[in-house]
């Protein structure tokens, strides 16, 4: 449901009174660039100027009725979604923010413009220039001006959650041109991607800043330039969001056949059992479905044979990501990478998929899995040419091993693991000691906490737990309210823990959050295993300064080499479809753009 897959955060500006200029000088001070309705990262953009709509929208989409949703959570206390304090209401960022530019869910990475009518960039892409609407404004009515631009750029850059530092870390400077009209210019024009995401930016409103405390208004409901605005909320336990009846944008190509609900509201459980039962009793009316388990046994009932619930399975086509158990590189338990490894040898995925997920999922073995920009075999080609220079300072195995997560296939199955786990672990000077695997040097056992806030997890978690324990390795297993785990991983106080790490087809910028040395410590990063290597701080920067789309999937497949074998998670499994569960009342768009279902092009039949 998010606006686009991949800005996970945002920022705000404001808006408008004159006619945008033209076109602007290029750094040189000669070349003319032309203003442009969209932009891609790579090629051009699919969508003419003028369109109408997206081709995965309903246009005609009948507007009306409440869509009622749950959140699995311990509440929230905030809404403000750009700070790092607190816990922000759902759908926040979604409902109440326009950017200036939006995504389209159906290209690898192009946007067209929303509050801004159209771009301006160079060749190489040394700055960017937005040229706002002059009927954008916020919900107050007030103009969105490029002095809002720049008031939310400073803001998130300055007070802000600390990704937006990262991801904004090439902005040279930000000058307002006109009233309607701002500049960023950037310290390198290597950074292709870097027009794109200053346009994923959510407008922030200066007016209604200029007397407030950033990270302190609590509860107090904001004003956004969005199609929704908050209407009501129970603190902590359900928000409303009402569509804005007179949104500036709902007829731009952008926003049409999209936000067709009159009302959107999340209810809060703690229980995800219990949202479950709610499900089907009618409190709410749609479900994105998490567990297999579920998925297999839960779906069925009259309601489902009657079609007044509908479950199905939505294929999309979006790089799955990674989830796994993730490890803390920061805790010395996990600082040698050869016992990381060995560990992944008492994971019997195999068995977990027959058992436990009734054979619905695949093996991961790729942070970019489900994409083209997966590595596989062995480097050849450019990827050899893009990883020789860093030979010395990169284990021998990138070059001479295909990775693939261990598996207990073949006759002697978990057995055999287990014993190459030994292995691995004398190798890294641990032995046997009492029945308890311990450092050889200092006495120390190997043991370690599994943090959770899912207790349904368990069930996946006790097995190996189970294994761990035959080669003499002690795992605890703590589970904890939502809250308390966000807290925990913000400040990286755990061992282990299960994390997914999205990622787009486009990947750029972000990729500074979650691999950068810089970001190994700092407070809330998503750098959450504390990944600290020179060799990939080097390939990030190759490929946010990637030249053409072929180049960015060398660097990427070179990136995802190396952190594979430096064993950070152990890899868990995948999906290549959604599986949701709606009441009959819902209708969603023929087509399902390659990034898969998004509600916000759903509606309620007539």
């Amino acid at each position: 449901m998010t606006r686009t897959r991949k800005a996970l955060f945002f920022t705000a500006l404001l808006g408008a009174l004159a006619l945008p200029t033209t076109s602007s000088q290029a750094a040189t001070g000669t070349d003319t660039v032309t203003p442009q309705h969209g932009i891609a990262m790579h090629g051009e953009p699919k969508y003419p100027k003028g369109f109408s709509h997206f081709d995965y929208v309903n246009p005609d989409a009948p507007k009306g009725g409440t869509l009622k949703l749950s959140v699995y959570a311990n509440g929230y206390d905030s809404f403000n979604p750009f700070d790092i304090k607190g816990i922000a209401a759902a759908g926040i960022t979604t409902y109440l923010y326009d950017t200036l530019l939006e995504s389209s869910a159906d290209e690898p990475f192009s946007e067209y413009g929303l509050i801004a009518e159209s771009v301006e960039t160079p060749e190489d892409r040394s700055y960017v220039v937005f040229n706002l609407r002059k009927e954008a404004r916020f919900q107050d009515g007030q103009p969105i001006t490029a002095e809002d631009v720049k008031f939310t750029f400073e803001t998130l850059v300055n007070k802000g959650h600390p990704f937006y530092r990262n991801y904004y870390a090439d902005v040279a400077d930000v000058v307002v041109e006109g009233p309607r009209r701002i500049r960023f210019d950037f310290k390198e024009s290597t950074n292709r991607e870097l027009p794109l995401i200053l346009g994923q930016m959510p407008i922030l409103p200066a007016h209604y800043w200029k007397d407030r405390e950033f990270g302190k208004n609590g509860l107090t409901p904001p004003v956004g330039s969005g199609p929704y605005r908050i209407s009501d909320f129970e603190a902590g336990r359900s928000i409303t969001y009402e569509r804005v009846k007179d949104y500036w944008a709902k007829d731009l190509g952008v926003r049409k056949g999209r936000f067709n609900f009159d009302h959107i509201r999340y209810d809060y459980y703690s229980d995800d059992n219990v949202a479950l039962e709610a499900f089907k009793a009618g409190n709410f009316d749609f479900r994105l479905e998490s567990s297999a388990k579920n998925w297999a046994t839960a779906y069925t009932g009259p309601k489902f044979d009657n079609g007044s619930i509908v479950k199905e399975s939505i294929e999309h086509h979006r790089p799955a990501g990674m989830q796994g158990f993730a490890f803390n590189t920061r805790r010395s338990v996990f600082s040698d990478p050869m016992v990381r490894r060995a560990l992944a040898y008492a994971f019997d995925f195999e068995w977990a998929n027959e058992n436990l997920f009734y054979d619905q999922y695949t093996r991961t073995d790729s942070y970019f899995e489900n994409s083209e920009l997966a590595s596989s075999g062995l480097p050849t080609g450019r990827e050899l040419e893009i990883l020789e220079p860093f030979r010395k300072q990169l284990p021998d195995e990138v070059f001479t091993q295909e990775y693939t997560p261990p598996s207990t296939d073949g006759p002697q199955g978990l057995r055999q693991n287990l014993r190459k786990a030994l292995e691995l672990l004398r190798s890294a000077g641990y032995a046997i000691k009492d029945g308890k695997m311990v450092n050889k040097e200092t006495g120390e056992p190997l043991a370690f906490e599994m943090l959770l806030f899912q207790k349904s997890f368990e069930r996946v978690v006790l097995p190996f737990k189970k294994n761990l324990a035959r080669l003499g390795i002690d795992m605890s297993l703590r589970v904890v309210d939502s809250n308390q785990y966000v807290q925990r991983v913000r400040n990286f106080d755990f061992d282990m823990i299960v994390q997914t790490i999205p990622e787009s087809d486009s990947p750029g910028n972000e990729q500074r959050e979650y691999w950068y040395s810089f970001n190994a410590n700092v407070t809330g990063s998503r750098n959450y295993m504390g990944v600290n290597n020179p060799v990939v701080d080097k390939l990030v920067d190759m490929i946010i300064q990637a030249p053409s789309r072929q180049e960015l999937v060398y660097r990427v497949r070179a990136l995802d080499r190396v952190l594979l074998h430096g064993y950070y998670v152990i890899p868990q499994w995948h999906l290549t479809s959604d599986r949701v569960a709606y009441w009959n009342k819902l209708e969603r768009p023929k087509v399902t753009p390659k990034n898969g279902f998004d509600l916000n092009n759903w509606w309620i039949k007539p």
